[in-house]
């Protein structure tokens, strides 16, 4: 069934949060694609492109032709992944010129906010396999957790960007997209490469900016199929990883941290920031409240208005905030 010009316009809505949380220092889009409820469609449509675009590499030259290239590619949801890259991209380059200035000046109040997202967002994995997490499991977040936490309190680097460092490090970062509680501009931070970055975009700098999508898209192709083949193979403790993830990348958006991410007691203006700390909860709550009636109600209704058929199968990332998957 063809989807409705409003399903696309919220689906580039969904990529303009994506492309918005990826220019925030902390901030990870794969942790918004969580939220918004696009993560897994996007996964899964993107190793699907990957393999395509493999089997057409590996296929011509042998003169098998497209055929299961082409099978690969319309297993792809292409109109969401093209909704949500317009969104994303027009997002990006929008937060890059007016956003990403603001939470510099702004970094305690600012960083107080996305908190409050993100650990609210903690909820989407925990909850997402519909399973009962056991002793073994949470040990194994707080594993991942610990690791996550030591990793982002590295101090900046300070690197050259020459062109084999601007691809590495956009191969790296690029990952970030795809993984819940990584942020890439964290990464380019630690790199020391995120001002230079930004400014890249700001001047359409199209020399640095291809040399960095050529490394984003390296990356992205291998770690699209590994994060597809475990969400496939191991959804359980692949949600288990991502949420120890994200609950040690709080570190990063701790309001309170000097220069080289120092962690610091609460100072300054407390009130307002855990004000905003407390919004950040809020907005993720009632998203996730909202998006869970709204999905009862369409079970409810089912296909053409009716009740729905028993059994029905539902999107791996339909995922409702009560942990039904």
């Amino acid at each position: 069934m063809a989807k409705s010009v409003g399903t696309h316009l919220f689906n580039a809505f969904r990529g303009s949060l994506i492309g918005t949380a990826e220019v925030v220092p902390g901030v990870s889009g794969g942790t918004v694609a969580l939220i918004v409820g696009i993560y897994e469609t996007l996964i899964t449509s993107a190793g699907h492109v990957v393999s395509g675009v493999r089997l057409a590499v590996s296929d011509l030259p042998r003169g098998r032709g497209l055929g299961r290239a082409a099978e690969e590619f319309r297993k792809a949801d292409w109109a969401a992944i093209i909704a949500v890259l317009v969104g994303m991209v027009i997002a990006a380059l929008l937060a890059a010129k007016f956003l990403a200035p603001l939470v510099e000046r702004e970094q305690q109040r600012a960083y107080a906010l996305f908190f409050g997202l993100v650990l609210a967002s903690l909820w989407v994995p925990y909850s997402g396999s519909g399973r009962t997490w056991k002793a073994g499991h949470y040990l194994l977040a707080l594993v991942v957790a610990a690791g996550a936490f030591l990793l982002t309190g590295l101090p900046p680097a300070h690197v050259e960007p020459d062109f084999l460092i601007v691809a590495g490090a956009a191969a790296v970062a690029i990952c970030a997209l795809v993984l819940p509680g990584v942020s890439g501009s964290f990464i380019l931070l630690t790199f020391g490469l995120y001002t230079v970055t930004m400014d890249a975009l700001n001047t359409r700098d199209l020399g640095y900016i291809s040399t960095f999508a050529l490394g984003a898209f390296f990356g992205l192709a291998f770690f699209v199929k590994l994060l597809q083949w475990l969400l496939e193979n191991y959804h359980h403790i692949t949600l288990v990883v991502l949420t120890g993830l994200m609950a040690g990348s709080l570190r990063a958006l701790w309001p309170w941290q000097d220069g080289d991410r120092t962690l610091q007691a609460p100072q300054g203006d407390v009130p307002v920031t855990v004000a905003l700390a407390v919004v950040g909860f809020a907005v993720v709550v009632t998203v996730l409240l909202v998006e869970r009636r709204a999905r009862a109600r369409r079970e409810a209704d089912g296909p053409g208005g009716g009740p729905a058929p028993q059994g029905r199968h539902r999107a791996p990332d339909q995922v409702d905030s009560a942990g039904r998957g």
